[in-house]
């Protein structure tokens, strides 16, 4: 018995070592849905995106580990690891139309020469999954998720969720908030966290929108493409991607 609360007291100061360590970046910010995710899933996967006037791009999703491998993937919402707690994806992957993932790319080359490299959360997102999105949120946290009755940039393969990883040590590094914290720590220009917290989000920040994207204020990590008006929304399931 008392080998077992010796053990259960190093588990509890290893965690506390890892939670100053910053590792709780890690853990997804949680809310209750509103209904049961796989409802919502069986409704969403027989309703159809909303149609669009006007001319668009042929579409050309790019995964993006094809271009490089050192881009890493830490895909949430093909695990449990999201703010829903269940898997939305069938398919840990990250694509972008041709022009975004290029920019994208050139992005983690110049990173690189500060140390940093790109870790990809969610890039084109079917649009089945923004419906469920927003019908499992609730009202007053709705502004950190899209509409499905206009479409996501995700959805046209223009958006991109991410952060940095430490060239040297390979983990993500801390931010002022986690990924998809519904909270003001999330906002791009949000004052809290520490100085090298929001120095790490300004080099985020400034790789990106020299190769033409733009974040968006209530999301450090979202990141829209510029020509996202030109492509379609989009609502094609991972598995039928190909490769």
């Amino acid at each position: 018995m008392i080998i077992v609360m010796k053990l259960r007291l190093h588990l509890c100061l290893a965690c506390l070592l890892l939670l100053r360590l910053g590792c709780a970046q890690q853990v997804s910010f949680r809310i209750t849905p509103l209904r049961p995710v796989e409802e919502l899933r069986a409704e969403a996967l027989k309703e159809q995106p909303p149609r669009e006037q006007g001319t668009f791009r042929k579409p050309e999703l790019v995964e993006l580990i094809t271009l490089d491998p050192t881009i890493k993937l830490d895909i949430r919402y093909a695990g449990t690891n999201n703010f829903l707690g269940v898997p939305l994806y069938t398919q840990a992957r990250a694509f972008l139309q041709r022009p975004a993932a290029e920019a994208l790319l050139r992005a983690h080359q110049e990173l690189k020469e500060k140390g940093y490299g790109l870790i990809i959360h969610d890039g084109y997102r079917p649009w089945y999954v923004t419906e469920i999105f927003w019908k499992a949120t609730p009202d007053d946290k709705k502004i950190f998720v899209a509409n499905p009755a206009e479409g996501s940039k995700h959805n046209r393969g223009c958006a991109v969720d991410l952060s940095l990883y430490d060239l040297q040590t390979g983990k993500e590094v801390t931010m002022p908030s986690g990924y998809d914290e519904m909270t003001d720590r999330a906002y791009a220009d949000y004052a809290g966290g520490t100085a090298e917290e929001r120095a790490r989000r300004a080099i985020l920040r400034q790789a990106m929108e020299k190769q033409g994207f733009q974040v968006i204020p209530d999301e450090w990590w979202h990141f829209d493409y510029k020509d996202w008006k030109q492509y379609p929304i989009m609502n094609v399931k991972f598995e039928d991607l190909g490769g």
